[in-house]
Parts: structure tokens; C-alpha cells; sequence
């Protein structure tokens, strides 16, 4: 892989993780400030949590598992950044 197509697909590997980064955080944020914004006499409990740390802590974190594994598998390449001979040349 020449140092064009590395710096590519590095480029590529960091729009995803960023995105995929900003995905979560909004799922958290509106989660965690959409539902516990409530006076704590009128929670909900789901497990013994209150259901705004259950749906945007736990929940969330077991639902970006899943696009994370798939986006490293597919889209996600090893790269060797030790430079060889006849790519310096």
C-alpha cells in the first residue's frame, strides 16, 4: 500500500469513528437530558437504574457494539506504517 491509499483509507477509518462517535453521543445525550430532566419523584426504574441511565448508558452502549464490530470488520483495514525501501523511493 503506497502512501496515498494508506493516508485514504486513514482518512476514511476517521469519518467513520467520527460519525459513528457523534451517532452515539447524541443517542446518550438525548437519552440521559431527554428523560432525566424529570424531578426524581417521577422516575422510572428499569433493573433497578433510573430508565434515563438504563436507555442511554446500557442500552446504548450494547447498540453502538454492533455497528462498531461491523465497521471494524468491513470497512476497517490493517496497515503496516513501517516504511519499506521501494516505498521511499
Amino acid at each position: 500500500m503506497n502512501f496515498k491509499e494508506k493516508n485514504n483509507q486513514i482518512n476514511k477509518e476517521a469519518k467513520i469513528t467520527v460519525g459513528l462517535y457523534l451517532f452515539f453521543f447524541i443517542w446518550w445525550v438525548a437519552f440521559a437530558y431527554g428523560i432525566g430532566l424529570k424531578d426524581i419523584s417521577e422516575y422510572k426504574y428499569i433493573l433497578g437504574f433510573p430508565s434515563w441511565f438504563f436507555y442511554s448508558c446500557i442500552v446504548g452502549y450494547v447498540m453502538i457494539s454492533f455497528p462498531l464490530a461491523f465497521v471494524v470488520k468491513k470497512y476497517f483495514k490493517d496497515i503496516d506504517f513501517e516504511e519499506n525501501d521501494e516505498e521511499v523511493k
